[in-house]
């Protein structure tokens, strides 16, 4: 009887482990990307980012999709990290000094001067 006991409240306490951090998917616009360095700055800057898991740049559609934790980030505050970036996310316009400091292939018509 004992060991049954034992035995639930280890699993119910993992279960409540495992559902407060409860990871939801995010979408987030990114029209002015360009190329792969685009897709790399964003992938690269956003997993550094507290509560934010596997962001992938889609560049035939110029979304992001990520995991994000609600309890650590939330849309906005990504929004503004990715215009920190230099690159708009959603109606949020990219920081003009970091788009300056973008390669020139990232920039819009870059690619098309290669």
């Amino acid at each position: 009887m004992k060991n049954r006991i034992f035995i639930l409240a280890i699993f119910f306490s993992v279960l409540m482990i495992g559902c407060n951090n409860a990871s939801e998917e995010m979408v987030i616009n990114t029209p002015t990307i360009q190329c792969g360095m685009c897709q790399k700055i964003i992938e690269v800057g956003l997993a550094k980012v507290d509560g934010v898991s596997n962001p992938r740049v889609d560049l035939k559609t110029k979304k992001t999709i990520l995991l994000h934790d609600p309890e650590k980030t939330n849309k906005k505050s990504i929004e503004k990290i990715v215009s920190e970036l230099g690159y708009q996310a959603n109606n949020l316009k990219a920081n003009p000094d970091s788009y300056a400091d973008l390669p020139a292939c990232c920039k819009i018509g870059g690619m098309d001067k290669m």
